[in-house]
């Protein structure tokens, strides 16, 4: 049994929250191993008692550790490493490398994350640029022969999210990569939800741009998030539309440089403390075995989807495609998947919840409002699993009682 393995107690003895919570929430938020939360209230306390200023410059190699650990958990070098704000201020720096013109097109995927989608829409509305969408496979996720179809002198930029946060799905990102690279095009991949449970290594994913996030199943701190930058990118002379002073140097009054690496990309100011975190949970990742890890949360993932596949006509798993990952999604009939997480975390379960307004277009192809989302990881044990699948029966069985006393006989006066 999962309690008894040693690997496992000591994953657990590192994670303080797990000892009074069944947190299944990593996709949103993971728990913070114990070396992190250490890292960031280190350097805190610092500037609590030096000043910001000089704990930061006290602090230069333990940041350079931390692009260092980054730089390794995606298989590239540290100079092609930025650290910015979160994956969508990743995101959004690498859009904005572009200088799209009306009639240039972004070609996606159905199942782009919704800040993505937003800010493609934004482009739209604001440069003239045509969102497309490449078709599914009929099992689900992206077709990458749709793709390679819609390849031509307009697509500016194939942009794609690894994993949705709608949905357990993984897609083929590397085939992309390859189509992408043959072709040309530029390549942005949106890792927020890959990062600490699927290995990455941006030569096989063959991108230009790629962001993730600290505080997903990576179990950093929130507030942080990074951006690998190809060399090729750099090469090409991309960055963002607004350069900041550690992007660049001022030369003149009329002129400006690039730095040479990634931080074009970062400005000048950030939270040193999360700097440190960011790089101790890359550190914690390495060391506990991205892909080891991950197969143990699939696992957990995929023995959830199984139980609630057979737990009776009121659960209905929304996840398919191909390739599944750590994240399981179901809705509960006549629930509104929020006040299902609520009761959830009442019973000390943490879960939460996907809504039609977060993925549009997949939600409606389910035909569904809302779905619970399950998200385990290498710290959570079967058990936990089998406490959230009884906990959500109990949940569908609630919405299928009548209201008390809506068959009781009127009491006469």
């Amino acid at each position: 049994m999962d309690e008894t393995n040693p690997q496992i107690e000591k994953w657990r003895a590192d994670t303080p929250g797990a000892a009074h919570r069944i947190h299944l929430n990593n996709a949103g938020a993971g728990l913070m191993p114990r070396p992190v939360f250490e890292a960031v209230t280190a350097h805190l306390e610092r500037e609590a008692n030096v000043g910001g200023y000089e704990a930061a410059e006290d602090a230069a190699e333990g940041v350079a550790a931390s692009y260092r650990a980054v730089a390794e958990l995606l298989g590239a070098q540290p100079r092609n490493v930025a650290v910015v704000e979160n994956a969508t201020v990743a995101f959004s720096q690498a859009l904005s490398a572009f200088d799209f013109r009306p009639g240039d097109t972004i070609l996606t995927s159905q199942n782009d994350y919704i800040s993505n989608q937003l800010m493609y829409l934004s482009l739209a509305r604001r440069t003239g640029v045509e969102v497309v969408r490449a078709a599914d496979l009929p099992e689900g996720g992206v077709d990458p022969e749709s793709i390679r179809g819609l390849l031509g002198p307009r697509v500016k930029l194939v942009a794609l999210t690894w994993v949705p946060t709608n949905s357990g799905l993984v897609q083929p990102v590397e085939a992309v990569g390859e189509i992408c690279e043959a072709a040309g095009v530029p390549y942005l991949v949106d890792a927020c939800q890959a990062a600490g449970q699927i290995p990455i290594d941006v030569a096989r994913l063959r991108c230009d741009f790629l962001s993730a996030t600290a505080r997903k199943f990576l179990r950093g701190p929130r507030g942080i998030g990074f951006l690998y930058v190809s060399d090729r990118a750099l090469e090409r002379g991309a960055y963002p539309l607004l350069v900041d002073m550690r992007g660049a140097r001022w030369v003149s009054a009329d002129r400006f440089e690039l730095v040479e690496d990634a931080r074009r990309f970062e400005n000048w100011e950030f939270a040193y403390a999360l700097v440190h975190g960011l790089g101790a949970a890359a550190r914690y990742a390495l060391e506990a075995g991205v892909e080891e890890c991950g197969r143990r949360a699939r696992r957990l993932a995929g023995l959830c989807r199984e139980k609630l596949a057979g737990a009776g006509e009121g659960l209905r798993v929304l996840d398919r495609g191909p390739e599944l990952c750590a994240i399981v999604t179901v809705e509960v009939r006549g629930r509104d998947a929020r006040d299902v997480v609520l009761s959830l975390r009442r019973r000390g379960i943490n879960t939460s919840a996907s809504l039609r307004a977060y993925a549009v277009i997949d939600m409606a192809q389910k035909h569904a409002a809302s779905a619970v989302r399950i998200s385990p990881h290498y710290y959570n044990t079967e058990n936990e699993i089998d406490a959230v699948v009884e906990a959500l029966v109990e949940e569908a069985e609630t919405a299928s009682r009548p209201p008390l006393g809506k068959n009781k006989q009127k009491v006469q006066p």
